[in-house]
C-alpha cells in the first residue's frame, strides 16, 4: 500500500465473454450488450504525492504519451481540478497489458489513477462516485473501477454486476496487427442475417458456473468484421482450440484473442505452443479475477 505520500496499485485488464451490438443509434453511437470479465493480467502504477504542482508520468514503453493525451493524466487532472489540489503527483507506469488490444488497458490505468488520487489526497469519494467521474474519461473506466463479472448495456456505461465467473486459466494472445475500433464499428453490418450471441443464455451459464457451457455460448459480433479482414485472429482461435482450450474468442474490437481452459497443465502447454507458433507477438497465461465478497 505504501505511506500516505505514495501508493502502488494494480490496474487489471478485461476480456469480453460476450459482445453484442444491438443497434446503431441516431447519434452514431452503438448500443451494446456485453459481458465483461476482469483477468489477473495487470499494469502497475506507482503514484507519489509531490510538492511541485503538476502531473508527471514515466512509463516503460517509449511510444506511450506522457502528456494530457494519456488517460492517466486526464484522470488525475479531473480530480485535482475538481478538488483544487495544489500539490502534484508523479506516476511510474509499468505497462504489461497489450496496448490498443481490446482489453481496456488505457481505461484500467485511468481507473487506478482515480482510486490512487482519491486515497493519496483523502478525498473520501465512494466507488460509485469515482465511477460517475470515470465515465467522463472513457466508457470502460467505470467498469474498470467496479471489476469482476458484469453486464454492460447502453453504450457500455450501464453496468449490472453478475455472479462471479468460474475460476479458470486464461490464455491471451495478441498478434502484431493493429485494429482500429472505429473501422470495426463502421464496417459492422446489422441486418436480418447478423448472427448475434445469446447474452441472456451466457448470463445463465455464468450463474450456473458451467465453464463448458460458457465456452460454448461465448460470442463476439465484431468478429464478423475483423476475421475476414485479419485472418490471423481466426488462426489464433483455432490454434488455442486445437491445443485444448474449451473456448476461444476475440476480446472487444480486437485483435487480442483469449482462450479458456479447464486444466492448468493443458493451459501451460497451449501457452508454450502459442509462443513457438509466432502467430502472436504478445502471449500471456493468466486467470479469471473475481471481486472479494
Amino acid at each position: 500500500m505504501g505511506s500516505n505520500n505514495d501508493i502502488s496499485l494494480k490496474a487489471l485488464a478485461k476480456i469480453n465473454l460476450g459482445l453484442d451490438v444491438v443497434r446503431r443509434r441516431e447519434d452514431g453511437y452503438h448500443e451494446v450488450r456485453m459481458i465483461m470479465q476482469t483477468i489477473q493480467l495487470y499494469d502497475r502504477l506507482d503514484i507519489k504525492r509531490t510538492h511541485e504542482p503538476g502531473i508527471q508520468i514515466q512509463t516503460n514503453l517509449s511510444f506511450l504519451p506522457v502528456n494530457e493525451n494519456n488517460l492517466i493524466y486526464k484522470a488525475a487532472k479531473l480530480l485535482m481540478d475538481e478538488f483544487s489540489i495544489t500539490d502534484g503527483v508523479s506516476v511510474k507506469l509499468d505497462k504489461r497489458i497489450p496496448v490498443a488490444a481490446g482489453m481496456a488497458g488505457g481505461s484500467t490505468d485511468a481507473a487506478a489513477m482515480l482510486i490512487g488520487v482519491n486515497r493519496l489526497f483523502s478525498l473520501g469519494l465512494t466507488k460509485r462516485q469515482l465511477m460517475e467521474r470515470g465515465v467522463q474519461i472513457g466508457a470502460d473506466v467505470p467498469y474498470c473501477i467496479m471489476r469482476g463479472t458484469a453486464l454492460a448495456e447502453g453504450i457500455g456505461e450501464a453496468l449490472s454486476p453478475l455472479p462471479p465467473m468460474v475460476k479458470c486459466p486464461v490464455l491471451i494472445a495478441k498478434p502484431s496487427i493493429s485494429v482500429s475500433t472505429k473501422f470495426v464499428y463502421q464496417n459492422l453490418k446489422l441486418d436480418d442475417t447478423t448472427i448475434h450471441p445469446d447474452i441472456d443464455r451466457l448470463i445463465n451459464d455464468i450463474k450456473a458456473k458451467n465453464l463448458h457451457d460458457i465456452a460454448a455460448h461465448m460470442g463476439n459480433v465484431l468478429e464478423t468484421v475483423t476475421i475476414p479482414n485479419y485472418p490471423v485472429i481466426d488462426e489464433i482461435k483455432k490454434h488455442m482450440l486445437s491445443n485444448g482450450a474449451v473456448g476461444a474468442m476475440m476480446s472487444g474490437s480486437g485483435p487480442t484473442v483469449f482462450g479458456l481452459f479447464d486444466d492448468e497443465d493443458t493451459a501451460k502447454k497451449a501457452y508454450k505452443a502459442m509462443r513457438s507458433s509466432h502467430l502472436a507477438r504478445q502471449v500471456y497465461l493468466t486467470s479469471v479475477y473475481n471481486n472479494r465478497k
